[in-house]
């Protein structure tokens, strides 16, 4: 069966339908979960300093925005969202941290954040034993909502697509759109996220990967790897990865000469990636975004974008847009919730929710059903953002 993947876009208040609520979710072994009290009190699980502190800070940008906005319009059912912010530093440790403190002293009735997969997969064990929700909103490991034996994660939640969606998105632009038929393949192997994406790739890719290397998490100098492939037959790089270490790639990449088209995940997706290549190095560069200020496919967009543009000065990201997404999400499902269990139990049955990201039904596996496109660069900015279909 063919899915198209349309352009994501821009919203301002979210509309849902809550399906027939099922049977509450369980938790650890005798917990029910924190009550909704006067104020429904939400957390921040945010990279808001660290390695990875632009998706963070971004997101938390875009969460404050929509509280902001929730409560302006008289909140969840007349109560306002009340927000308890602690950043994890980018650290696993810290954000399991964080998930402990806001779910059993702070008594959120649920979290948003981490914005990465490591960081989310070390506090979802955390959101199960207190029965308390979250949603990552960026988060896209598949298993991330599924526990080991393939079962759903009560408490588990996302407003972004999954890696290996991305990954097969990835294959179907490289043939259909650069016509690719050969590529080198140069990941991350040091991340869950960027593996996941080459795997996918790897399996759905109908030409040759010509080589393939990696990298690791922090790594600065890429030149060795590059120069080794540098005189293969290719048609285009695929780079699995974070802004981080991609940006500098990339850089690197284009100052060697190698002038074929670089592709790559939602990791590029921050204005660091083109701060760190050079404005000139990001020509005939694409990536993977679930959201894109370029193309509305509601009529939502405008005020969005405004809203956002007048409190911080500047467009909103994907990333900012999906936190935005995720704090509707969670407002939506606290309507007539008395515990946390309840907001986990209408978020599985979120049903037709219109946020800024696009329309979409939370699935079986709490994974949203929704679209993505890719985006094209031409001197450090968007040049264009394209649907895919994938076959």
């Amino acid at each position: 069966m063919k899915k198209k993947f349309a352009l994501a876009t821009l919203a301002f208040v979210s509309t849902a339908v809550l399906a027939a609520c099922g049977a509450a979710p369980g938790g650890s072994a005798g917990s029910t979960g924190n009550e909704v009290g006067e104020t429904v009190k939400i957390g921040y699980n945010f990279e808001l300093s660290g390695a990875v502190a632009a998706y963070g800070n971004a997101e938390k940008n875009g969460a404050d925005l929509a509280v902001e906005t929730i409560n302006a319009a008289g909140g969840v059912d007349g109560k306002k969202l009340e927000v308890v912010s602690k950043d994890n530093k980018s650290d696993t440790t810290e954000a399991a941290n964080v998930a402990t403190s806001l779910t059993t002293q702070d008594k959120v009735v649920a979290t948003i954040g981490p914005a990465t997969s490591s960081n989310t997969a070390a506090v979802v064990n955390m959101a199960q034993q207190a029965a308390v929700p979250l949603v990552t909103p960026s988060g896209t490991l598949d298993s991330l909502t599924l526990d080991n034996s393939g079962k759903v994660q009560d408490y588990v939640f996302r407003a972004t697509f999954v890696d290996s969606f991305q990954g097969a998105i990835l294959s179907q632009y490289a043939t259909d759109n650069l016509k690719a038929k050969k590529v080198v393949l140069f990941y991350d192997n040091a991340s869950d996220y960027a593996k996941a994406v080459a795997e996918q790739f790897k399996k759905t890719y109908k030409g040759e990967v010509v080589a393939e290397e990696t990298f690791a998490s922090g790594d600065k100098d890429f030149q060795a790897a590059l120069t080794k492939v540098k005189d293969k037959d290719f048609d285009a790089l695929v780079v699995p990865g974070y802004y981080t270490e991609t940006g500098l790639l990339t850089k690197q990449a284009r100052e060697m000469g190698i002038d074929k088209p670089i592709l790559g995940p939602d990791g590029f997706n921050d204005p660091q990636f083109v701060e760190t290549a050079g404005a000139a190095n990001t020509n005939n560069v694409y990536y993977v975004s679930g959201y894109s200020t370029s193309t509305s496919l509601t009529s939502k967009s405008a005020d969005f974008v405004k809203a956002y543009k007048a409190k911080y000065g500047e467009e909103p990201n994907m990333f900012a847009a999906l936190a935005y997404d995720s704090v509707y999400m969670v407002a939506e499902a606290a309507k007539g919730a008395k515990t946390s269990k309840d907001v986990a139990t209408n978020l599985a049955s979120l049903k037709d929710f219109e946020g800024v990201t696009g329309k979409f039904t939370v699935d079986a596996n709490h994974n949203p059903e929704k679209s993505a496109l890719v985006v094209s660069l031409k001197d450090g900015k968007e040049d264009s953002a394209t649907p895919v279909e994938v076959k």
